[in-house]
């Protein structure tokens, strides 16, 4: 997506995190190579509204308070072997921004990988890592700094005991494939799951060319990894109307399961539109859920980067979920302001 500065700044860290093609940083060491870089963000916000009851009908209070808004800091390294191979390592905490916690400074590893990457054959990583499908297909509508994604996102059958791989890009093609491991080693025989160590794969393909953007994706969705055991199969893109104006577009699907059910139809629409040092987001969900009531859902998003490095925002988000029995459905809200390094 063809972005001004305002709208990277104002979006820095919500979009795609390839090992080979992260946002830019400035190495803090730059010699024979190897290069290492330092970045993060400081974020904190106002948070309030969203639903008054729980799923069994209590109410719950929802009353406006300080939150951190997933500040974190990270290191990104490099090292260039030959003109075609090159090693690559990543490491990223999330920390509490808004208040102090005593012996908790960071409270969890987001990123921890490692790998190689070819111009000529492709990118190989392992460790904890966003699910390539997040990376390849659903990453469009990932645009909001808080609510707003309803497609699946970076935790899909990933984050951690994971290998994936993805081609060069070729005529605008490429192609991925992850595997996740979910191991029993170490648990006591009689205490080990039924299913014993499950693997889950993911894989698909991404086209882009010039302003079109689209990609196709399936995983495997098992039930240790949060799943219902069937596959679930995606096709998101985007398009860039204009250089300051883009639409999105995408659908999600998954078999109901007669054990653990989770069958469902999404679809999204939205669309970004920068101009300046402003970026203004707006998406809209239907969800159409096997054995469960349909329901609606729609974000809207406004940003205005005051430097290149520090910026302000305002989200507003309606989740109408069946898991939520609330008939007043209150909107969730979130302002805030950042600082990016």
């Amino acid at each position: 997506m063809r972005v001004n500065s305002g709208f990277k700044s104002a979006l820095m860290g919500a979009g795609i995190l390839l090992a080979g093609s992260a946002q830019a940083t400035t190495p803090i060491y730059d010699e024979d190579g190897t290069q290492l870089s330092v970045y993060g963000r400081i974020s904190i916000g106002i948070a309030g509204g969203g639903p008054d009851e729980d799923s069994l009908g209590r109410s719950i209070n929802n009353d406006p308070e300080f939150v951190d808004v997933y500040s974190r800091l990270g290191f990104r390294m490099r090292q260039q072997i030959n003109s075609d191979l090159a090693a690559f390592g990543r490491l990223e905490w999330r920390f509490a921004g808004d208040e102090r916690i005593s012996g908790q400074s960071f409270r969890e590893t987001r990123q921890s990988f490692i790998g190689l990457e070819s111009e000529r054959f492709g990118t190989v990583l392992a460790g904890n890592f966003d699910s390539l499908y997040y990376q390849f297909v659903s990453a469009p509508f990932d645009v909001y700094l808080d609510r707003g994604l309803l497609f699946n996102s970076t935790a899909l059958q990933s984050r951690g005991d994971s290998i994936g791989y993805y081609t060069p890009e070729v005529n605008g093609f490429t192609s991925f494939l992850q595997v996740k491991h979910y191991s029993e080693r170490g648990q006591v025989l009689e205490e080990q799951r039924p299913e014993g160590s499950v693997t889950a794969a993911q894989g698909g393909v991404r086209y882009r060319q010039g302003p079109l953007s689209i990609g196709l994706g399936a995983v495997e969705n098992v039930v240790r990894g949060g799943g219902n055991g069937e596959v679930l199969y995606g096709l998101i893109g985007s398009y860039d109307l204009r250089d300051n104006l883009t639409a999105r577009l995408g659908f999600e699907t998954q078999s109901d399961s007669s054990e653990y059910g989770g069958g469902f139809d999404s679809f999204g629409l939205g669309g970004t539109y920068t101009t300046g040092p402003w970026a203004f987001n707006a998406d809209a969900y239907r969800v159409e859920r096997d054995g469960q009531d349909d329901s609606n859902a729609w974000t809207i998003g406004s940003y205005y980067a005051i430097t290149s490095d520090f910026d302000v925002f305002l989200e507003v988000a309606e989740a109408d979920s069946p898991a939520i029995r609330s008939s007043s459905d209150d909107v969730y809200w979130i302002t805030g302001a950042r600082y990016l390094f």
